[in-house]
């Protein structure tokens, strides 16, 4: 029986050659006789990092959270700047204040939600269904203002999706699996990156996603498969100690927590290698080889690590993993990059897309 945690048959090493064929069955039309590689590098230093790190906490400490808005952009332009492709770095351009307002309006509706179950359980219960109708608005606000802040070689990113995508991404699908016992769960993955990836571009040329929702279903039954099986090997082992140690079943929480753990690695890999294997611009493709097994083994010795230094190796963490998720994922190019990125810098000077910046604030979630 194939490991689970291998990685998926047919991918290849991020910086295995300059050009590859591509595979039969190719799903897109006009394909190119040869794709030209190109992989996303990460340059950024986990000792370069934890400076901005500490610096963020400090300040973000001393100011009561004010300063956490600002300290957002430093981490996310560190991260961007730090990412190439091609040759050209990643940017961010989001406003602190626009952050710091979509986090008072989030720190108010908090506020709203807990103080008007305090008044009365009906009050909490209007609220609370008020705030999930707003929920998919917010969400697609918060795709937008990411989107929109995010550039590549001068030319920023955007998103388009509207509110009818988004009560349907983020309230339909959620109420019908929850009405179905989960079942409808793998499906509701898919609609989400639908809306996420189909209606996001760069310049004025879309991303198109079409990953198959059987796969995300051959994702999850292995998943939930892995923590059925360790349900039953705790309950199992906790039986035969609770028999001269009746205190054993409290070990349970622990024990899921970890059974947790071990599966999270997989499930991640195994969907971002879904969607951006599925994922194209234009007739430009993506490739991710992300293994799980070695997701697994960075996810577990980041954890060790946090939790000798007491969380200060919270940024070296975040480096290693970034860089790791990220060096997996290659541009497969139909063409010359230059050409299509100053196709693009023609269309966007032609309609003035990237003059309207509407989306000023980022609401905290």
């Amino acid at each position: 029986m194939k490991n689970p945690f291998e990685p998926s048959g047919g991918t290849t090493a991020p910086h295995e050659a300059d050009a590859v064929a591509p595979g039969a069955g190719d799903p897109f039309a006009r394909s190119p006789e040869v794709w030209q590689r190109e992989p996303l590098t990460f340059s950024g230093g986990g000792a370069e990092y934890f400076g901005i790190w500490i610096t963020n906490l400090a300040l973000t400490l001393l100011t009561l959270g004010i300063y956490s808005a600002w300290a957002k952009v430093r981490r996310l332009q560190y991260f961007h700047r730090h990412t190439t492709l091609a040759g050209a770095g990643f940017d961010y351009h989001g406003d602190p204040r626009a952050i710091l307002k979509g986090r008072v309006i989030g720190l108010l509706l908090l506020l709203a939600y807990n103080l008007s179950f305090q008044f009365s359980t009906v009050a909490g219960l209007i609220v609370a269904a008020g705030l999930t109708a707003v929920m998919p608005v917010l969400l697609m606000r918060a795709l937008r203002f990411r989107a929109h802040n995010s550039s590549w070689r001068g030319l920023r990113f955007g998103f388009d999706g509207d509110a009818g995508g988004a009560y349907s991404a983020f309230l339909k699908w959620p109420l019908f699996t929850v009405m179905t016992l989960g079942l409808l769960g793998p499906m509701w993955h898919q609609r989400m990156k639908q809306y996420q990836f189909n209606h996001a571009r760069y310049g004025t040329q879309n991303f198109f996603i079409d990953a198959p929702v059987r796969a995300f279903y051959r994702i999850y039954g292995v998943a939930i498969g892995c923590i059925a099986a360790g349900v039953i090997a705790i309950l199992a082992a906790l039986a035969a100690l609770a028999e001269g140690t009746p205190s054993a079943f409290m070990l349970m929480p622990l024990l899921l927590l970890a059974l947790m753990l071990f599966v999270q690695p997989y499930l991640s890999a195994r969907v971002q290698n879904l969607v951006w294997n599925h994922t194209r611009l234009g007739q430009h493709r993506f490739e991710s080889c992300v293994s799980a097994r070695r997701l697994y083994a960075i996810t577990m010795t980041n954890l060790l690590g946090v939790v000798l230094t007491l969380g200060l190796f919270l940024p070296f963490a975040a480096i290693r993993l970034a860089r790791y998720r990220l060096e997996c994922v290659t541009l497969l190019s139909a063409g010359s990059v230059d050409d299509f990125v100053a196709g693009q810098q023609r269309d966007v000077a032609a309609t003035g897309e990237e003059a309207a910046d509407l989306f000023d604030v980022d609401i905290a979630l």
